[in-house]
């Protein structure tokens, strides 16, 4: 069992020292969070008003999953590929122009290694962290632990907010796609059984991804010439964000009801910059919200999670509606805290040790098992 603990060994710790800003920055620490995703090597080039907001909210953010990493580990019976370039200039080395949102892991049950054959299903997870936040290594528990129920997974980096906008995060996870449909054959993996799953703004970007896949307009509307031809064969959405619209143009189409949220664009474009949905007039706002993607495209079967405390529950529940208004293949978890509980946002990625999360794990290989 190896445990990622990321804490700062034998160091003071000066982060948790509240400032009137927040914590104060400590560039020590954030060398080692720098493990699971960006802090601030990527924002020399900005003003420093709006690399300040980056950084900060990068590094706030790394500091709630600190005390979390330290219970994460990889399960017995797992292997690991780590750090495969997808495109080109996949790698970490920045000073030579490789770039880090270009590679991808995968793990694998030792037993499907050591068998053989081509049978295991393949999972494909899409982080989140509001586009801006993590790298693959942030999911790495959530993945080695889906791994040990019997799937290939397989996880995709993508270059976070600002190094591109949300066009160029959607053609990193069609390159990976494309990269993995290519070299699906070299691992003891079924080709015609796999789902994609991600969490939050991956959540996003799955549901977005699997769009283009399944509509020649939506893969027009994203600037996507040519989809990569993987077939899903389902997917899991965990506490996903879909309200990605402007509030102009869902208001103008009549999407402005109980199944949108304009603020949660809102909040995107005030963290982001408008700029991070520059080029999307075409799919905004048909593709842009749950109740516009499952009216205009043919989804494959979806595990829809949430929970009662989960900040973007309601996202969730228009999806789940949408998809029970057509008639589609869907289960949904929208997991009731008790009154003394909580599990927040994307518990079963964050914290894969609670019973809950053991729970909704299991629940998502039910699920995918049955459909392949």
């Amino acid at each position: 069992m190896a445990v990622i603990t990321n804490q700062p060994d034998g160091e003071a710790d000066t982060t948790q020292t509240s400032t009137v800003n927040g914590p104060r920055f400590d560039a020590r620490l954030a060398e080692r969070l720098s493990r699971w995703t960006e802090i601030d090597g990527d924002l020399a080039s900005m003003p420093a008003d709006r690399a300040r907001m980056f950084r900060m909210n990068r590094y706030q953010t790394a500091l709630f999953d600190l005390p979390r990493s330290e219970y994460w580990h990889d399960p017995d019976g797992v292997d690991a590929i780590c750090d495969i370039a997808y495109l080109p200039d996949g790698g970490t080395d920045r000073t030579a122009g490789q770039c880090r949102g270009h590679l991808l892991d995968i793990y694998l049950p030792h037993e499907a290694t050591v068998r053989g054959g081509h049978t295991t299903p393949v999972y494909v997870d899409i982080h989140g962290g509001g586009f801006t936040y993590g790298y693959k290594e942030l999911n790495r528990n959530f993945n080695t632990h889906l791994a040990a129920r019997g799937f290939a997974v397989v996880s995709l980096n993508y270059r976070p907010a600002p190094q591109t906008d949300l066009k160029g995060q959607l053609a990193d996870v069609q390159a990976a796609l494309r990269w993995l449909r290519t070299h699906l054959d070299e691992y003891p993996v079924n080709p015609d059984a796999v789902f994609v799953t991600g969490d939050s703004a991956g959540g996003a970007l799955a549901l977005l991804t699997l769009a283009i896949e399944n509509d020649e307009d939506a893969a027009c509307a994203f600037g996507i010439a040519q989809p990569s031809g993987l077939r899903f064969s389902g997917g899991t959405l965990v506490c996903g964000v879909y309200s990605l619209a402007s509030a102009a143009t869902a208001s103008r189409d009549g999407m402005s009801g109980i199944g949108y949220d304009p603020s949660k664009r809102l909040m995107l474009e005030q963290l982001l910059g408008g700029e991070f949905f520059a080029g999307l007039d075409a799919a905004d706002p048909t593709y842009l919200t749950a109740e516009g993607i499952v009216s205009a495209v043919d989804l494959p079967p979806l595990f829809i999670l949430t929970s009662s405390d989960d900040f973007l529950e309601a996202d969730s529940l228009a999806l789940a509606t949408a998809l029970s208004r057509k008639g589609s293949d869907f289960e949904l978890s929208d997991r009731k805290t008790g009154r003394h509980e909580t599990l927040g946002h994307v518990y079963p990625v964050g914290m894969t040790w609670l019973d809950e999360s053991q729970q909704a794990l299991d629940a998502i290989a039910r699920f995918s098992f049955a459909r392949c």
